[in-house]
């Protein structure tokens, strides 16, 4: 069966199945064991005929969470718990269920533990604290510009609440200038490069950086063009676009538009 293990049952599982340091760092320094950030994604056929025969009920189970190795009081309040990734233990052997795996600098970055919990994590593991993801969002923006031809300086070690994190540079972006690493290529041209110590905010969409050299702090917010709809030629040439498209000689590219719908008469005001 391929699925998820909880973190409080991964080390007694593999201590009873032929790991007797249970979940311990190999010699890579990292757990041999992917770990999982509960991103699901479900066939909605399966899912609905699935629901269908289950009501949607999940297995419960308790995961009290104690104040020391005592046992005897509880950190926190105990509650039934059922887990969402539990869902494959309700299909059939013949169901396919798979995994992909990332790496933890693009896609893992909690943030759990309070400045005193995080500070007394052992060195080398992960903190999960606020300081900890907020420089994890930095480290990645960083690591995606330099994949996309950016020259981001190395970043420097430095100690914020007890922890040690690497500072890259700040480096921010909203999600409308870009959304994919194909939006991030099309938009960095040049020979652009960023120091350590610079920190940049994009905010508009139609923003492109070319040979930019950045030793500072920018903050670049663009204002939103007004494009509606575009007319772009189509070479009847082109055997890429349908035939409708290549005999007419245009397409129409609906980039933005207001659209309302009245299901009865009378007077509308219309803003955008």
């Amino acid at each position: 069966m391929v699925i998820n293990v909880e973190y409080n049952q991964l080390d007694p599982l593999l201590r009873a199945t032929g790991y007797p340091d249970g979940d311990v760092n190999c010699e890579t320094g990292y757990s041999p064991f992917p770990g999982n950030i509960n991103q699901l994604i479900f066939e909605l056929g399966p899912y609905i005929e699935e629901l269908t025969k289950t009501g949607g009920s999940i297995k419960e189970f308790v995961n009290p969470k104690y104040k020391d190795s005592s046992k005897s009081a509880f950190k926190s309040s105990t509650r039934l718990e059922c887990m969402m990734q539990d869902y494959p233990k309700t299909l059939p052997p013949s169901a396919r269920v798979g995994f992909t795996v990332l790496d933890t600098w693009l896609a893992y970055a909690p943030v759990k533990n309070n400045p005193e919990d995080a500070a007394k994590v052992p060195k080398g593991n992960p903190y999960h604290s606020a300081t900890s993801g907020e420089m994890a969002i930095y480290r990645a923006n960083s690591l995606i510009l330099r994949k996309a031809g950016v020259k981001v300086e190395d970043p420097v070690n430095q100690v914020f609440n007890g922890q040690e994190v690497e500072v890259w540079p700040l480096i921010t972006w909203k999600p409308k200038w870009a959304l994919t690493f194909g939006d991030i290529k099309r938009k960095v041209s040049g020979s652009c490069s960023i120091s350590q110590k610079s920190a940049m905010v994009i905010k508009g969409r139609n923003i492109f950086l070319e040979d930019l050299s950045l030793d500072g702090a920018l903050v670049i917010d663009a204002v939103e063009e007004t494009e509606g709809w575009m007319i772009e030629n189509v070479d009847y040439k082109d055997v890429a676009a349908p035939e409708e498209v290549r005999i007419r000689g245009f397409r129409i590219n609906r980039v933005e538009h207001l659209e309302k719908t009245y299901s009865e008469p009378g007077k509308f005001t219309l803003k955008g």
